[in-house]
């Protein structure tokens, strides 16, 4: 089996010849690799036209990164599609036992392994919390780190690729998209690559339009946000302003004001467990 992988890029000249090298090295498996860069201007483009391990690149400006990830999967044939971000990199031999799986297993359409934490200097600091697959679970919580995911390319054409109109949580709406219309989700239990984690890098730059935007497509996707989500907006929001070391007991208060509201704008309601959770003694008296 041949497996594409998709690289979405934009100004991460720094890291980006590190994720072009994790995929190259990569031995025993077939692999295509596709880049689309948004037009970046900070030597991207220079290291991808020196590259001289195989890669087939683009460098237009585009929709954002989803629009971009699309594009690299249109643009390639492999049976099996990875995506890696400009920033992230694969373990060795990661693509061998992915493919291995997928052919020992014809019935799974998506496979998920362990991956780390990695810092700016490739250095792993902590797991990242991957799980067992259960869709009920993956409703609270995203288990599944998107650099060691991958999926058969006919799940995507049964099912659809990514909503162009997400900008942070494409990948957890793709998996739950997919959960929710039956496609069957296998966990690898090893580790297969490392997400890079940092200041500056977009998810944990902008938590609070992270989990803005999560909070709105669960509620589009399931119905209801989930009370983990709610209370971790909150948290996130109140976080900005105030130090939770600082003042501890109104922060404790913010995030749970700011709990109900946030229920109360994407749920339509308050719901007995998150009241249970944020008022533990009250609630038992009631």
């Amino acid at each position: 089996m041949k497996i594409s992988v998709v690289t979405p890029s934009y100004n991460q000249g720094r890291f980006i010849e590190r994720t072009l090298d994790s995929v190259s090295s990569q031995e025993g498996a077939d692999v295509e690799h596709v880049v689309f860069d948004a037009d970046s201007n900070d030597g991207t483009k220079e290291i991808l036209a020196s590259y001289r391990h195989g890669i087939r690149w683009v460098s237009e400006r585009d929709r954002g990164q989803a629009h971009a990830v699309n594009k690299g999967i249109k643009a390639s044939d492999g049976e099996i599609i990875g995506w890696l971000n400009s920033d992230d990199v694969y373990y060795p031999g990661a693509l061998a036992r992915v493919v291995d799986f997928f052919e020992r297993h014809p019935d799974v359409d998506v496979v998920y392994g362990q991956a780390d934490h990695i810092d700016v200097d490739d250095r792993a600091f902590e797991s990242y919390p991957t799980e067992p697959w259960d869709l009920r679970a993956l409703q609270e919580r995203c288990f599944i780190c998107q650099p060691a995911a991958f999926v058969r390319r006919s799940a995507l054409e049964r099912y659809g690729i990514l909503d162009e109109s997400l900008h942070y949580c494409m990948d957890y709406e793709l998996w739950l998209r997919l959960g929710r219309a039956g496609a069957a989700f296998a966990f690898l239990e090893e580790k297969l690559a490392g997400s890079r984690l940092y200041q500056e890098n977009k998810t944990l730059g902008s938590s609070v339009a992270v989990h803005r935007e999560i909070n709105g497509m669960l509620r589009r996707t399931i119905g209801a946000v989930p009370d983990q989500w709610l209370v971790s907006y909150a948290y996130m929001v109140t976080r900005d302003h105030l130090d939770e070391r600082d003042h501890p007991v109104w922060f404790s208060r913010e995030v749970s004001a700011r709990s109900l509201l946030a229920a109360i704008r994407w749920n339509n309601a308050v719901s007995r467990t998150l009241m249970a959770r944020l008022f533990p003694r009250w609630f038992a008296a009631q």
